[in-house]
């Protein structure tokens, strides 16, 4: 259904495949600190290749019934980043939720950006959803930047919308409509 795409010289966005465990795993692991705070505190066992094994199972079914498509950003055969259109609702909503991580070292090059921007347009062309939704802490600068340059904008706040980093915590919310009828 996805197609991988370069989105900067050398840097693959591709779906999430069975094999990736090993190298998802390392990617986790190198950004445990780097992911901490914008993310829900993860136990041990998340940080090994069976339980990445696992989830990506799940994941790759999700896909295969339509309800979500896990991607992740490849360059020299390293996993640096991870991006899920996550509950994909049909019907008269054509929605899903999107979230996203760039690996600590990679920060700042523009690859979330050039990612996003990409999984708009197939989430329009290829998925035929409605609508993406996103959402960011409050202070979270850097991912409200990326969702504005991929055409999202906010729609409200959240108070305690999510559980991140151990702690109830406030969020802001976007969207982006995808198709104008």
């Amino acid at each position: 259904m996805f197609e991988p795409r370069e989105i900067a010289p050398g840097v693959v966005l591709r779906s999430l495949h069975p094999g990736d465990a090993t190298r998802l795993t390392a990617a986790y692991l190198r950004n445990r600190d780097h992911l901490a705070p914008w993310e829900p505190t993860r136990p041990d066992e998340f940080f090994s290749v069976e339980w990445q094994r696992s989830d990506i199972e799940r994941r790759v079914q999700g896909a295969r019934v339509g309800e979500q498509l896990a991607l992740v950003l490849v360059e020299a055969d390293d996993i640096v980043g991870r991006f899920t259109i996550a509950g994909i609702v049909r019907g008269p909503f054509q929605s899903a939720g999107l979230g996203y991580w760039v690996d600590g070292g990679r920060a700042g090059r523009g690859l979330a950006s050039a990612a996003v921007t990409s999984i708009v347009e197939m989430a329009r062309d290829v998925l035929e959803l409605h609508r993406l939704e996103a959402s960011t802490l409050l202070h979270n600068v850097a991912s409200q930047r990326v969702l504005r340059k991929a055409g999202f904008v906010q729609i409200g706040m959240a108070p305690r919308y999510l559980q991140i980093a151990g702690r109830w915590q406030d969020h802001n919310l976007y969207q982006v409509i995808l198709h104008d009828d």
